[in-house]
């Protein structure tokens, strides 16, 4: 009898389900023993790697709670790269629809920030431009467009995920407040840096990103947020290494 690969797949992520009948092992006989002592190595490597990829929310769930959600998640979401890097992607939008947890709101966001920390550090390289590179007279400077680095990630959060990341991650760190947080990650040398953006740079950002110059998203933004701060955006992309090259020509994003 052969054995379907869904129904290997299915009884390899739940030791729930019965070894599949007619599996071999390399001496042609039943598989049992070999095939269970496989499955639980799948299981602890899944679950070790959701620990790697999300730290924080598996403190802030505990080790037993988290290896529970580990076991529940690769079961509905079983690994579809040999690639650990890109395991978890669904995360977010798995916590956000288990109802145990939905008192804890927040969680959702928190693996949306862990997971943008994770594409930044495995984006492609790219060479940052220079302060040297947007020393424009003001009216050259706002007619500028800005092309940004693959490793550069916005997270937008109704929470303050920056606070809790840093809460949870950086000794004598304060604790976190009510408050939205919009987060700016760049990978100035190594490894990805979270940094708070202030109000509206979320948005002026997403502006540069749609192939708007530097003023028309400065004007777009000041609509929504009066007090925006340019500068102080500006100045976290350009020590970030985000910004890549500065130019007057339309660019095609």
């Amino acid at each position: 009898m052969s054995v379907s690969q869904a129904e290997f797949r299915a009884a390899l992520l739940d030791a729930s389900v019965p070894v599949p009948e007619g599996l071999l092992d390399a001496q042609a006989r039943p598989a049992g023993r070999r095939f269970s002592v496989y499955r639980n190595n799948v299981a602890v490597s899944l679950t070790e790697a959701m620990h790697q990829a999300f730290p924080v929310i598996a403190k802030l769930l505990g080790k037993q709670n988290m290896d529970g959600l580990a076991g529940m998640f690769l079961r509905q979401h079983p690994p579809s790269s040999p690639l650990m890097m890109f395991y978890g992607e669904e995360f977010p939008a798995f916590l956000a629809a288990t109802k145990q947890l939905a008192h804890l709101g927040y969680l959702p966001d928190v693996a949306r920030l862990e997971l943008a920390l994770r594409r930044s550090y495995h984006a492609a390289d790219s060479t940052a431009a220079s302060a040297d590179d947007l020393a424009l007279a003001p009216d050259r400077l706002l007619q500028a467009r800005l092309r940004l680095a693959p490793s550069m990630q916005i997270v937008r959060s109704p929470w303050p995920v920056h606070a809790i990341w840093r809460f949870n991650t950086e000794p004598d760190a304060p604790k976190p407040q009510p408050g939205a947080q919009d987060v700016l990650i760049t990978r100035p040398d190594y490894d990805p840096l979270p940094q708070l953006l202030p109000p509206g740079g979320a948005d002026w950002i997403s502006g540069l990103k749609s192939g708007l110059a530097i003023g028309p998203a400065f004007e777009a933004t000041l609509a929504a947020t009066p007090d925006f701060d340019l500068g102080t955006t500006l100045a976290l992309l350009l020590q970030g290494g985000a910004i890549t090259s500065v130019t007057m020509e339309r660019l095609n994003t």
